[in-house]
């Protein structure tokens, strides 16, 4: 027997039972049509321009890929191109899982499967901008790493191939410039998205003595106290320094001193505080990208930029340090010193 619904009309069973499947064939239907829409370009349809003259279906799907971050660009021949925003400038053309960001300086062999290249991948970056006349001071320094340490040597002076007679600088990565500073060499040859595949990057001096210096024990105590930023302390016989950078003997780190009455606005800022010397500084990763982004590309000796590191750490008088229990000898031997250029001795 018939049912008698609202609008009084008897409908039997079999018919009701279709019209409901009917129906929920047609929502589903319409669901996964709605859910594929949006892959779909509207540009690619034709419609007759007398027949709907006023719809711009461009800008419908430049709206669309605004939302998604993906949009696809038509060329002169008619070949859909990809634009990922998202990318890295200058690499949005190209689909996001083929591009690589960033580099390193892992030297490569010329044949072989390149996953076997590295027998052990460096986890520290050392560089030292060097003349010959140091040689000697910089295999004493070399010889105290680990092999988690890369080391890469600036020639300031042009002469790399004397450097053959250790070892070490077989494995070494070479850059020679002539009558540049340390400074010139970070700036052009140091970028974050070089050294990224580094947790810390030392950019130290030639001048230093390391006889009383362990860099894995050093590296243990940055991480111990969370230094993003720091130097080893510098022994009573290194000269002229701030009171800030001198070794102390009852710490293994300290953050802050007391310099003489007026020097420090707030016990917070340099330097009292949030300060290292610029002749062995070591940076986290994150902390060089900050700093080599603050570092002009006519900066030649990095006078003043001691006091500026501290805009890259936040709290910076937490984040920046000097470490005691591993310390070092600043001999203060002149950097370029016997390099003229234009007349002037570059000290």
């Amino acid at each position: 027997m018939g049912t008698l619904g609202r609008s009084g009309i008897v409908r039997k069973p079999n018919e009701t039972m279709r019209m409901l499947v009917t129906t929920i064939i047609g929502v589903v239907f319409g669901f996964f049509i709605g859910v594929s829409f949006p892959t779909i370009s509207l540009t690619k349809f034709n419609f007759p321009s007398n027949l709907i003259p006023s719809l711009n279906f461009t800008y419908m799907d430049n709206a669309w890929s605004s939302v998604t971050g993906h949009r696809q660009v038509n060329s002169l021949s008619g070949v859909p191109k990809m634009w990922v925003e998202t990318n890295p400038r200058g690499a949005e053309r190209l689909p996001p899982g083929i591009v690589t960001p960033d580099t390193d300086l892992y030297l490569r062999r010329l044949w072989g499967k390149p996953s076997e290249d590295l027998i052990i991948r460096p986890k520290y970056l050392v560089t030292f901008t060097v003349g010959l006349n140091q040689k000697t001071n910089i295999d004493s320094a070399v010889r105290k790493l680990s092999e988690n340490f890369q080391v890469l040597l600036f020639h300031y002076d042009g002469r790399t191939s004397e450097w053959d007679e250790f070892e070490w600088s077989k494995r070494a990565i070479h850059v020679s410039v002539r009558k540049q500073t340390k400074w010139w060499y970070a700036k052009r040859f140091l970028h974050p998205d070089i050294v990224a595949p580094y947790d810390y990057i030392f950019i130290w001096d030639e001048d230093l003595g390391v006889d009383n210096f362990d860099a894995e024990e050093y590296i243990k105590l940055v991480r111990k106290h969370g230094l993003e930023i720091s130097q080893p302390g510098l022994e009573p016989n290194s000269g002229l320094t701030w009171q800030m950078t001198k070794k102390r003997d009852d710490t293994e780190v300290h953050k802050e001193t007391e310099e003489r009455p007026g020097w420090c606005s707030d016990p917070h800022v340099p330097p009292c505080a949030a300060f290292v010397e610029i002749m062995a500084p070591v940076f986290s990763r994150d902390a060089w990208r900050c700093v080599w982004h603050m570092i002009q590309n006519d900066l030649v000796h990095g006078w003043g930029l001691d006091f500026a590191l501290r805009k890259c750490v936040d709290p910076a008088h937490e984040k920046i340090g000097v470490v005691d229990a591993q310390s070092i000898v600043h001999q203060t031997v002149p950097s370029l010193g016997n390099q003229v250029s234009r007349g002037i001795t570059l000290v």
